[in-house]
């Protein structure tokens, strides 16, 4: 038998077996479909189709150029139809590997063989997976990048394999390569102090826990926000594991009473529920530090998670020297984390700003409450203060933050803030939400935060990667997935950008936020009465945000009385909240009144605002997107003047 060097390619129909048993006349039919796609586009590519194995085939081409350029017209051309509305909907996956076969009756065989077949499977549906030899053969000549995804172990081969996917512009997200880091949660401790008000130190300390744990980078620390919902839970620690993806919880209770502190912490296996190490520790208030030091030296030390030099100097370092500094910290950590939920936000608002403000009044020097702080007025700007009365002073405590600690991943967090939100300066914010995550890389807020300006940069194949990355760190803050949301409701066929951000907020029931953005999702792509189901379950929300959603997704589905009647109680000042511009530009372009809507943005942007940077994008823009006035704000703000998805939407009528 002759043997030559060649390029193996396998295809497959995700979902095939499934469709033949619900519909097999249409399972035919998309078989010989296929067909007919396939066979042009092999010829141009000089492509042998060896055989048909079921719904998948084996294909031989002369070279791995020619393999994987087929490959990429298969699925643009496949892409293409489904989008079109092709049902059923054909999913092709494709594996492509380079190696020596043996030819037998027409037939090729051989350790090639076996390997692009395993391939395969690893491919998502309208993907391309590829081995290295094909990557390192058509690297920089095709036209989406190769990502690499790692070495797989496959079934039959004696070493594992480094595997890269085509990445397309409808990609979803990367499967992780190499070991996983061990994941941990850090449980609310519970407050078991003789004064209740003593609750803020239980707070305070399981989120400096977590911070803490967070510098040591063999770790993937859970974020705070999804372990809200687990305060004074009785649900087993397996169980929370499972719903957190995480190996390891560690969990306790803290007694302040005077200057003295007991707080105990146990490090339980989530799967076994067998305790690793515990530890009571009884102290004066001011070892707080060291209390936390030694917690996470001893969780690195049972996890067998080796500790670098640099990171073990690094849990020894105080961040105050002054209790009362950090007493105060710990309120406002507490206040912050409040703030949403709060009757009276603008009230909230300044407390969390007073306590920061007290905790550096006791310690200039005390770089965390700095970041905070600064952290805190870029969220709060436009909410509830004017940007212009507040981003000015987050950017002097920003910078003052890094000079006292440049080795501060919020430090540095903040300054990407204040670089994204208050300067504009694209360039400086990527670079230190990069900083922010090579300090911390289980900071979920940094990689949010760095989502949310790709996004702004019409980046969203990054974005996206940030914000799932976001996701893992925090799986149960809906924010980031709002962001993937809007990858897929604008790059996806329509039925499956709706199923999976159902799939995505999931988790959050019936809650407002979620039943907006489904609300939103179902209205865009034109669904009228799904819209409507998502849309009265939030029915009765008074406040700004929840009116402005609801009469936007009414005017999506053609009705424009409530986005009326809003935008004349915010003209009317019948609205009892704050009106950002960039709300009441949104409401006047929504509604078609294109000299409105620009007077106030370009009476925003002279007096330096920052209206429209965030929401440039958004498809009520499209009825002044192409007007001048509208374009040099833009280039103003060196932002993209064209947007990376479809347009679809004419105010007052519904989506196209």
């Amino acid at each position: 038998m002759a043997r030559r060097l060649t390029a193996i390619m396998f295809t497959d129909i995700a979902g095939y077996t499934a469709l033949t048993q619900s519909d097999e006349a249409g399972a035919l039919r998309l078989l010989e479909e296929q067909q007919v796609l396939v066979k042009p586009i092999l010829e141009v590519h000089r492509g042998r189709k060896v055989k048909s194995i079921g719904d998948g085939m084996l294909i031989e081409f002369p070279n791995a150029l020619d393999a994987v350029e087929c490959a990429v017209d298969f699925q643009r051309q496949v892409h293409d139809r489904n989008i079109r509305g092709g049902s059923p909907a054909l999913r092709l996956r494709v594996g492509i590997h380079l190696g020596d076969v043996q030819e037998d009756g027409g037939d090729i065989l051989g350790d090639a063989v076996n390997i692009a077949s395993r391939l395969e499977p690893l491919a998502e549906p309208e993907g391309v997976c590829v081995s290295f030899p094909v990557y390192d053969q058509v690297h920089n000549k095709v036209p989406f990048s190769l990502e690499k995804l790692g070495p797989r172990s496959l079934k039959g081969v004696r070493e594992p394999v480094d595997v890269y996917r085509v990445v397309f512009p409808w990609s979803g997200p990367v499967v992780p390569a190499g070991p996983l880091l061990p994941r941990i949660v850090v449980l609310p401790l519970a407050n078991i102090s003789p004064d209740p008000n003593d609750a803020y130190f239980a707070d305070g300390l399981t989120e400096e826990l977590i911070s803490v744990l967070s510098q040591i980078g063999g770790l993937r620390v859970i974020a705070r926000t999804s372990i809200l919902q687990y305060r004074g839970t009785t649900k087993s620690v397996a169980q929370i594991g499972s719903e957190l993806g995480v190996g390891s919880v560690l969990e306790g209770s803290v007694r302040k009473a005077g200057n003295r502190i007991r707080v105990t912490v146990q490090l339980i296996d989530a799967k076994s529920q067998e305790h690793k190490w515990s530890q009571t520790y009884e102290r004066m208030f001011e070892d707080v530090f060291a209390i936390q030091a030694e917690v996470a030296q001893q969780t690195a030390r049972a996890l067998k998670v080796e500790l670098l030099g640099s990171e073990d100097q690094a849990l020894r370092v105080r961040p105050t020297s002054s209790l009362a500094a950090y007493e105060a910290y710990l309120r406002g950590i507490q206040a912050f984390q409040r703030l949403r939920g709060s009757e009276n936000p603008r009230e909230a608002d300044r407390n969390v700003e007073n306590l920061f403000l007290l905790a550096i009044h006791e310690d200039p020097g005390f770089s965390a409450a700095y970041s905070r702080l600064a952290t805190h007025l870029v969220i709060v700007s436009g909410d509830t203060r004017p940007a212009k009365d507040v981003l000015p002073r987050a950017r002097e405590l920003a910078n003052r933050a890094l000079e006292l600690n440049p080795n501060s991943s919020e430090a540095h967090e903040a300054a990407g803030l204040i670089a994204m939100q208050a300067d504009h300066d694209w360039a400086r914010a990527e670079r230190e939400f990069q900083q922010a995550l090579a300090l911390n890389p289980s900071s979920s807020a940094a990689h949010a935060w760095y989502a949310y300006l790709l996004d702004v940069l019409q980046r969203p194949s990054e974005a996206e990667k940030q914000n799932l990355a976001a996701i893992d760190l925090d799986p149960l803050w809906i924010e980031p997935r709002f962001g993937v949301s809007r990858v897929y409701l604008y790059s996806r066929p329509r039925e499956d950008a709706l199923a999976a951000i159902e799939k995505l907020m999931e988790p959050f029931g019936d809650a407002r936020t979620a039943c907006q953005q489904l609300a939103f999702a179902y209205a865009l792509a034109g669904k009228a009465e799904a819209a409507m189901s998502w849309l009265e379950r939030f029915k009765g929300e008074t406040t700004l945000n929840s009116r402005f959603v609801r009469a936007f997704v009414l005017s999506l589905l053609g009705n424009q009385s409530e986005l009326r009647t809003l935008t004349l109680d915010c003209e009317q000042g019948r609205v009892a909240e704050y009106v950002p511009s960039n709300l009441l530009a949104s409401m006047y372009a929504g509604l078609g009144d294109k000299e409105k809507a620009l007077k106030v943005l370009e009476r925003d942007h002279s007096e330096g605002g920052d209206a429209l940077w965030n929401v440039y994008a958004e498809y009520w823009f499209d009825a002044i997107r192409q007007d001048p006035r509208f374009s040099a704000i833009l280039r103003s703000l060196n932002l993209p003047t064209t947007v990376a998805r479809p347009s679809r939407w004419v105010p007052g009528q519904p989506p196209h």
